[in-house]
Protein backbone atom coordinates (compact mmCIF):
# COMPACT_ATOMS: atom_id res chain seq x y z
CA UNK A 1 0.00 0.00 0.00
CA UNK A 2 2.82 2.40 0.93
CA UNK A 3 4.54 1.87 -2.44
CA UNK A 4 1.29 2.54 -4.30
CA UNK A 5 0.70 5.82 -2.40
CA UNK A 6 4.33 6.84 -2.91
CA UNK A 7 4.02 6.10 -6.63
CA UNK A 8 0.88 8.22 -6.90
CA UNK A 9 2.55 11.08 -5.00
CA UNK A 10 5.62 10.96 -7.26
CA UNK A 11 3.49 10.89 -10.41
CA UNK A 12 1.47 13.85 -9.11
CA UNK A 13 4.64 15.78 -8.34
CA UNK A 14 5.99 15.17 -11.85
CA UNK A 15 2.71 16.24 -13.45
CA UNK A 16 2.44 19.32 -11.25
CA UNK A 17 5.91 20.54 -12.21
CA UNK A 18 5.85 19.52 -15.87
CA UNK A 19 3.95 22.68 -16.87
CA UNK A 20 7.10 24.67 -16.15
CA UNK A 21 10.27 24.22 -18.13
CA UNK A 22 12.53 26.54 -16.23
CA UNK A 23 12.81 28.54 -13.04
CA UNK A 24 14.92 31.68 -13.33
CA UNK A 25 15.36 34.22 -10.56
CA UNK A 26 12.46 32.70 -8.65
CA UNK A 27 10.16 32.99 -11.68
CA UNK A 28 8.67 29.79 -13.07
CA UNK A 29 8.39 30.10 -16.83
CA UNK A 30 5.89 27.86 -18.61
CA UNK A 31 7.43 25.47 -21.11
CA UNK A 32 4.82 26.44 -23.72
CA UNK A 33 2.77 29.49 -24.53
CA UNK A 34 -0.28 29.63 -26.77
CA UNK A 35 -0.18 32.75 -28.94
CA UNK A 36 -1.43 33.82 -32.32
CA UNK A 37 -3.11 30.46 -32.83
CA UNK A 38 0.18 28.57 -32.31
CA UNK A 39 1.84 26.72 -29.50
CA UNK A 40 5.23 28.23 -28.77
CA UNK A 41 8.06 26.62 -26.81
CA UNK A 42 10.38 28.30 -24.35
CA UNK A 43 13.60 28.88 -26.24
CA UNK A 44 15.56 30.26 -23.30
CA UNK A 45 15.43 32.75 -20.45
CA UNK A 46 17.67 34.85 -18.25
CA UNK A 47 17.86 37.71 -15.78
CA UNK A 48 18.31 41.36 -16.69
CA UNK A 49 20.65 43.00 -14.21
CA UNK A 50 21.64 46.62 -13.88
CA UNK A 51 24.19 47.83 -11.35
CA UNK A 52 24.11 44.41 -9.64
CA UNK A 53 20.32 44.61 -9.23
CA UNK A 54 18.23 41.80 -10.67
CA UNK A 55 15.58 43.77 -12.57
CA UNK A 56 13.46 41.26 -14.50
CA UNK A 57 13.37 37.78 -15.96
CA UNK A 58 12.97 37.57 -19.75
CA UNK A 59 11.98 34.49 -21.74
CA UNK A 60 11.80 33.97 -25.49
CA UNK A 61 9.10 31.74 -27.00
CA UNK A 62 9.32 30.45 -30.58
CA UNK A 63 7.45 27.95 -32.74
CA UNK A 64 10.70 25.96 -32.95
CA UNK A 65 13.83 26.43 -30.90
CA UNK A 66 16.48 28.56 -32.56
CA UNK A 67 19.71 30.37 -31.79
CA UNK A 68 20.10 32.70 -34.80
CA UNK A 69 19.36 36.06 -33.22
CA UNK A 70 19.26 38.00 -36.48
CA UNK A 71 16.83 35.53 -38.07
CA UNK A 72 14.56 35.71 -35.00
CA UNK A 73 14.61 39.53 -34.93
CA UNK A 74 13.84 39.74 -38.67
CA UNK A 75 11.20 36.99 -38.81
CA UNK A 76 7.56 37.95 -39.12
CA UNK A 77 6.38 34.82 -37.32
CA UNK A 78 4.41 34.15 -34.18
CA UNK A 79 6.79 34.55 -31.24
CA UNK A 80 6.78 36.09 -27.80
CA UNK A 81 8.98 37.74 -25.23
CA UNK A 82 7.78 37.36 -21.63
CA UNK A 83 9.14 39.69 -18.93
CA UNK A 84 8.48 39.52 -15.21
CA UNK A 85 9.66 42.24 -12.84
CA UNK A 86 11.60 40.84 -9.88
CA UNK A 87 12.96 44.00 -8.23
CA UNK A 88 11.12 46.31 -5.87
CA UNK A 89 13.40 49.10 -7.07
CA UNK A 90 11.75 49.05 -10.49
CA UNK A 91 8.96 51.44 -11.36
CA UNK A 92 7.23 52.54 -14.56
CA UNK A 93 9.52 55.53 -15.15
CA UNK A 94 12.69 53.45 -14.78
CA UNK A 95 11.31 50.74 -17.08
CA UNK A 96 10.30 53.35 -19.65
CA UNK A 97 13.74 54.99 -19.56
CA UNK A 98 15.58 51.68 -19.88
CA UNK A 99 13.28 50.53 -22.68
CA UNK A 100 13.83 53.78 -24.56
CA UNK A 101 17.60 53.24 -24.27
CA UNK A 102 17.03 49.74 -25.65
CA UNK A 103 15.13 51.12 -28.65
CA UNK A 104 17.95 53.62 -29.28
CA UNK A 105 20.51 50.79 -29.32
CA UNK A 106 18.35 48.44 -31.37
CA UNK A 107 17.85 51.09 -34.08
CA UNK A 108 21.41 52.45 -34.01
CA UNK A 109 19.99 55.73 -32.74
CA UNK A 110 17.44 56.05 -35.56
CA UNK A 111 14.08 55.78 -33.82
CA UNK A 112 12.44 58.48 -35.99
CA UNK A 113 10.75 56.04 -38.45
CA UNK A 114 9.01 54.21 -35.57
CA UNK A 115 8.83 56.99 -32.95
CA UNK A 116 5.03 57.10 -33.02
CA UNK A 117 4.86 53.32 -32.47
CA UNK A 118 7.40 53.51 -29.64
CA UNK A 119 5.30 56.22 -27.98
CA UNK A 120 2.22 54.02 -28.37
CA UNK A 121 4.13 51.07 -26.85
CA UNK A 122 5.32 53.14 -23.88
CA UNK A 123 1.75 54.31 -23.23
CA UNK A 124 0.40 50.77 -23.33
CA UNK A 125 3.19 49.26 -21.28
CA UNK A 126 4.27 51.77 -18.66
CA UNK A 127 1.34 54.19 -18.28
CA UNK A 128 0.14 52.25 -15.25
CA UNK A 129 2.20 51.55 -12.14
CA UNK A 130 4.77 48.77 -12.51
CA UNK A 131 5.63 46.65 -9.47
CA UNK A 132 7.29 43.38 -8.43
CA UNK A 133 5.69 40.33 -10.06
CA UNK A 134 4.06 42.35 -12.85
CA UNK A 135 4.57 40.50 -16.10
CA UNK A 136 4.44 41.54 -19.72
CA UNK A 137 3.99 39.49 -22.89
CA UNK A 138 5.04 41.01 -26.22
CA UNK A 139 3.57 38.67 -28.83
CA UNK A 140 4.28 39.12 -32.52
CA UNK A 141 1.35 38.01 -34.69
CA UNK A 142 2.02 38.22 -38.46
CA UNK A 143 -0.35 40.52 -40.29
CA UNK A 144 -1.50 41.99 -36.99
CA UNK A 145 1.49 43.35 -35.09
CA UNK A 146 2.88 43.09 -31.57
CA UNK A 147 0.20 42.41 -28.97
CA UNK A 148 1.11 43.98 -25.63
CA UNK A 149 -0.18 42.22 -22.51
CA UNK A 150 0.29 43.27 -18.90
CA UNK A 151 -0.55 40.69 -16.25
CA UNK A 152 -2.50 38.69 -18.82
CA UNK A 153 -4.65 41.61 -20.05
CA UNK A 154 -4.32 42.78 -23.66
CA UNK A 155 -3.44 46.48 -23.58
CA UNK A 156 -3.25 46.97 -27.35
CA UNK A 157 -1.54 46.01 -30.59
CA UNK A 158 1.22 47.89 -32.38
CA UNK A 159 1.39 47.29 -36.11
CA UNK A 160 4.47 47.03 -38.25
CA UNK A 161 7.39 44.68 -38.71
CA UNK A 162 9.88 47.53 -38.24
CA UNK A 163 8.55 48.05 -34.71
CA UNK A 164 8.71 44.32 -33.95
CA UNK A 165 12.32 44.19 -35.15
CA UNK A 166 13.29 47.11 -32.92
CA UNK A 167 11.45 45.68 -29.91
CA UNK A 168 12.98 42.22 -30.18
CA UNK A 169 16.30 43.86 -31.06
CA UNK A 170 16.40 45.28 -27.54
CA UNK A 171 17.27 41.80 -26.27
CA UNK A 172 18.48 39.99 -29.40
CA UNK A 173 20.02 42.68 -31.62
CA UNK A 174 23.65 43.46 -32.38
CA UNK A 175 23.78 45.78 -29.35
CA UNK A 176 21.52 43.96 -26.88
CA UNK A 177 20.59 45.41 -23.53
CA UNK A 178 22.74 42.67 -21.94
CA UNK A 179 24.91 40.16 -23.84
CA UNK A 180 24.53 37.23 -21.45
CA UNK A 181 20.75 37.76 -21.29
CA UNK A 182 20.70 37.51 -25.10
CA UNK A 183 22.65 34.24 -24.92
CA UNK A 184 20.30 32.82 -22.30
CA UNK A 185 17.21 33.78 -24.32
CA UNK A 186 18.78 32.10 -27.36
CA UNK A 187 19.43 28.96 -25.30
CA UNK A 188 23.20 29.32 -25.78
CA UNK A 189 24.05 29.42 -22.06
Amino acid sequence: MFKKVLGILLATAVLATSAYALEVGGVKLPDTLSAGGKNLVLNGAGIRTKFFIKVYVAGLYLAQKGSNAQAIVNADEVMAVKLQVISGLVDSKKMEKATMEGFESATNGNIVPIKEKIDQFMGLTFKEKTAVNDYFDFINVPGKGVEVYKNGTLKGTIEGLAFKKALYGIWLGDKPVQADLKDHMLGIQ
